[in-house]
C-alpha cells in the first residue's frame, strides 16, 4: 500500500458555498471573478452577497432540501452565483454539458429527478425540449435575459428572507456530475459537500493560491476538473478567476496577455497549441508562473515542448475522476522543475492507493510493477445516484475504488499511467462511452453490429473509431453516412470520427466486445 507524504487533513465539514466563500468578506473588493470577452468583474463581496440573494429567490420560488436543479451552462460570471446559490438554498447542483443533444438532456433530467433548471438564453431551445421530454421540470431560469423566463439579474432584487438550511456536510449532496465510470452509459456521481471541501483541503498543500493569483477558467465549470481546479480552489483562496466561454485560441492567449494570467489548468489539446501554433509566438504570455495539465495523458515530450516554447518549468500534470471528487494525485507546484517527465504527481493528503496484478486482481504490486490504480480516502463518492451495483463494482468492500487505469509507481512516489483497463475513451478530457454509441449505431437499420474504440488520431485526440457490421439489406451503407446518422444524435465531442467496415466484430464467449483485439488489428 502506497500512502501520501502529504500529512493528513481533517474533513472539511462544511456546506461547499461556505467551505469555498467563508473567506469573501475578507477578500473585499478584490476581484473574484472576471468575464475574459467584456470585462465584466465581481468582487469577493459582491460574490458573496450576490448568490445569497439568488439563494433567497429560489427558496420564495420553492426550491427545497432535496431538489434537483440543473445547471446547463458554458462558462460564465453567473455560473458561480448560480451554483452557490442553489447549494445555499438546499438543493443539489447536476451540471449538464452545454453541447448536450436535447434527448442526452432530458435523460439526465429524469434520471436526476430535477425540478429546475438554469441555463442560459442560447440554449434555451435546447432547456425547454429537454424539459418536455423529461417532464417534471417546475421552472427554467436564466443567467442572462430571455423573453417569459426569470432571470438572475432579476434575483438579485429579491427581498425574501436569506434560507437557513440544515445540512449534513456528510450525507447532503452537493454536486450530481455525470459520469461513465470505468465503462457503460453515464451516471449521476453523488459527490456530498464534505468529499468536495476536503477534496479542496487536500489538493491545497500541492496547488497553493492567494490574492494576485490569476487564473484562467477556459475548462468548462459542469466538468469536475474545471468546477474544482477553476472555480472551487481558487475562490476559496482569494484567487482571481477570469472565465472564457469556450476555447478559441485566439481569445484564449489574448486574455492571458491583457489580463496578466499567472496560473493555466489546461488539457492536452491546449498544451499541443501551446507548443505548436504560430499565433503563440504573436501575444505576451510573460506573465505565465505555471501550466497543470489533466483530464487525459499528456506526453512528456509534448509537456517539454511547450514549457521550452514559453520559458516555464516543465508542465505539470495531475491525476483523478470525477468518482473521486476528482483529485487523488498533482505535481506540486515547487516540485515542477524536478519531476520525472510523464508522471501524473503524487499522492494528496490523505489518500492512499494500491497498484493491484491485472492477473491476480488480489496482489499487491510493489514499486516500479505495473498494474491497476486503486484508490481510497475521504473523497471517494458517496455513490452512483439509484445505482447500488454499478456503486459496488467500482468500490470494493474495504472501500477501494477501482479505478480502471493501469500504471506504477516509481521508488521516490511519482506515479506513472500508462494503459487504461477501462473502455472509456478521453476525447479532449471529455468522457465518450463506447457503449452508447454502440448502442446507437444499432438503431440505425442498416447496421447489424457495431463496436467502437478510441484510437488516437495525428493531433494526439483520443477519438471514437466505430467498427461496423452491415446488414445483407443495406451493402450501400457508406461509413459517411454512419458518421453523420451518430452525428446528428449526440453532442460535438461524442462523434464518431472513423469508421472502418468489417464483416464480423470479434467477441468473447459471454458476448463482450474484444476491443484490446481490434486496437491490436489497428
Amino acid at each position: 500500500m502506497f500512502r501520501s507524504e502529504y500529512a493528513d487533513v481533517p474533513p472539511v465539514d462544511l456546506p461547499i458555498h461556505d467551505a469555498v466563500l467563508g473567506g469573501a468578506a475578507a477578500f473585499g473588493d478584490t476581484p473574484a471573478l472576471i468575464d475574459g470577452t467584456d470585462g465584466t468583474t465581481l468582487s469577493y463581496e459582491q460574490v458573496d452577497r450576490f448568490h445569497r440573494r439568488v439563494a433567497a429567490a429560489l427558496a420564495e420560488t420553492g426550491v427545497r432540501k432535496g431538489d434537483v436543479l440543473a445547471l446547463h451552462s458554458p462558462n460564465t460570471v453567473a455560473f458561480p452565483l448560480a451554483f452557490y446559490a442553489a447549494t445555499r438554498a438546499g438543493a443539489s447542483v447536476t451540471t449538464v454539458h452545454p453541447l448536450a443533444t436535447a434527448e442526452e438532456f432530458a435523460k439526465q433530467l429524469k434520471d436526476s429527478a430535477a425540478r429546475w433548471i438554469v441555463t442560459v438564453s442560447p440554449l434555451l431551445a435546447t432547456a425547454r425540449r429537454a424539459a418536455e421530454l423529461a417532464g417534471g421540470v417546475q421552472e427554467i431560469l436564466v443567467c442572462d435575459s430571455a423573453p417569459g423566463h426569470r432571470s438572475l439579474v432579476d434575483m438579485l432584487a429579491s427581498t425574501a428572507p436569506e434560507p437557513s438550511v440544515a445540512i449534513d456536510p456528510a450525507e447532503d449532496v452537493a454536486a450530481l456530475p455525470y459520469s461513465s465510470g470505468t465503462t457503460g452509459t453515464p451516471k449521476g456521481v453523488m459527490l456530498t459537500h464534505r468529499q468536495i471541501a476536503t477534496n479542496l483541503a487536500q489538493l491545497e498543500p500541492l496547488m497553493p493560491a492567494a490574492p494576485g493569483d490569476r487564473v484562467l477558467a477556459v475548462l468548462p465549470f459542469f466538468h469536475i476538473y474545471g468546477l474544482t481546479a477553476l472555480m472551487n480552489a481558487p475562490l476559496r483562496l482569494g484567487a482571481t478567476v477570469v472565465v472564457l466561454p469556450r476555447f478559441d485560441l485566439e481569445q484564449f492567449l489574448a486574455a492571458i496577455q491583457n489580463h496578466r494570467i499567472t496560473s493555466l489548468y489546461v488539457a492536452p489539446p491546449i498544451v499541443l497549441a501551446l507548443a505548436k501554433h504560430p499565433l503563440v509566438a504573436d501575444y505576451d504570455l510573460s506573465s505565465l508562473k505555471y501550466i497543470v495539465s489533466a483530464a487525459a495523458p499528456l506526453d512528456a515530450r509534448l509537456a517539454a515542448a511547450c514549457s521550452r516554447r514559453l520559458g516555464l518549468p516543465p508542465v505539470g500534470q495531475a491525476y483523478g475522476m470525477t468518482e473521486l471528487s476528482p483529485g487523488t494525485h498533482v505535481v506540486p507546484l515547487d516540485a515542477m522543475a524536478d519531476a520525472p517527465p510523464g508522471t501524473v504527481g503524487k499522492l494528496i493528503a490523505g489518500t492512499e492507493m494500491r497498484i493491484v496484478s491485472l492477473t491476480d486482481p488480489g496482489k499487491d504490486l510493489p514499486a516500479d510493477e505495473s498494474g491497476e490504480i486503486l484508490i481510497r480516502g475521504p473523497q471517494i463518492m458517496k455513490g452512483y445516484l439509484g445505482r447500488p451495483d454499478a456503486t459496488a463494482a467500482l468500490i470494493d468492500e474495504e472501500g477501494w475504488l477501482h479505478t480502471g487505469d493501469v500504471g506504477h509507481v516509481d521508488t521516490d512516489g511519482w506515479l506513472f499511467v500508462v494503459d487504461r483497463v477501462k473502455e472509456l475513451i478521453k476525447y479532449k478530457g471529455f468522457q465518450v462511452a463506447p457503449a452508447e454509441l454502440e448502442a446507437l449505431l444499432l438503431t440505425h437499420p442498416g447496421i447489424a453490429d457495431a463496436a467502437v474504440i478510441g484510437e488516437y488520431n495525428d493531433d494526439g485526440n483520443e477519438v471514437p473509431h466505430a467498427f461496423v457490421v452491415r446488414q445483407p439489406a443495406a451493402p450501400g451503407l457508406a461509413e459517411g453516412e454512419i458518421m453523420m446518422y451518430v452525428a446528428e444524435r449526440v453532442a460535438p465531442y461524442k462523434r464518431v470520427r472513423k469508421v472502418t467496415l468489417v464483416d464480423s466484430v470479434p467477441r468473447a464467449a459471454s458476448g463482450k466486445i474484444l476491443r484490446r483485439q481490434l486496437r491490436e488489428q489497428q
